[in-house]
């Protein structure tokens, strides 16, 4: 099944059909998913607790471990999603099975882009406040990209706190949704590999060479960070 993108997201890339055995068999244990309700749900599940004890006005703390729980539930309860209805190109699961806001996730390089046959390691660290705010993604694999900082840390707007860009670069609906799920993060990721956007940079030299070089220098780099990434993804 093809992955489904959301209207909002500028590009789409459909991942190699079939990613190799080996990444099925190394991918972290429980693979999961976060869709789930967005904050309208949110708010009616806070505003039916506060409903039922009218009376007893709730402390921030008491707040926080009911909105804690809720967001747990909504991580923890949708475990079997991409094992229902898998997405190709990517794996995803916890990096500690006590800790449901960080994952680990492979990314399997896109065909016919430089990064082709690359597995890439990532993680995820969700905020407590998810989905409200963004998660972080950060490549644990070496990886040369303009819009990857070279400590690995993903910059793309999908993943830049909601609201306005005080730049004035990017549109609202190009930030953070608390509708976005792991899926169409790691869509929009995919996406990147296979498309980079050189104007906004986070590393800027590989921005640079990406621009003037794109089939020397470039090219030799994700090339060594793609064999790099081969010798590396099982470990």
């Amino acid at each position: 099944m093809p992955p489904h993108v959301l209207p909002d997201l500028k590009r789409n890339v459909h991942p190699r059909p079939g990613a190799p055995a080996a990444v099925a068999a190394a991918a972290p244990r429980g693979v999961l998913a976060a869709p789930g309700p967005g904050p309208r749900v949110l708010r009616s599940a806070l505003g039916a607790r506060a409903c039922r004890t009218p009376a007893r006005p709730h402390s921030s703390s008491c707040c926080f471990n009911h909105l804690d729980g809720f967001l747990r539930k909504r991580l923890s309860g949708t475990a079997g999603e991409l094992n229902k209805n898998p997405v190709e190109g990517f794996s995803a699961g916890l990096i500690d099975d006590n800790d449901l806001y960080r994952w680990e996730v492979l990314i399997i390089g896109p065909p016919d882009t430089l990064y082709e046959g690359g597995v890439f390691k990532a993680h995820l660290t969700f905020p407590k406040d998810y989905p409200l705010r963004p998660p972080k993604m950060k490549f644990i694999t070496e990886i040369w990209h303009p819009n990857v900082d070279k400590n690995g840390d993903v910059c793309i707007s999908i993943l830049h706190e909601p609201g306005e860009d005080k730049y004035g670069y990017e549109k609202p609906e190009e930030r953070w949704l608390p509708i976005h799920t792991v899926e169409t993060i790691m869509i929009s990721v995919i996406s990147m590999l296979a498309d980079p956007n050189g104007d906004s940079p986070a590393n800027v030299d590989a921005a640079k060479e990406w621009r003037e070089d794109r089939n020397g220098e470039f090219k030799r780099k994700v090339a060594r960070c793609v064999r790099k990434s081969q010798e590396t993804a099982f470990e």
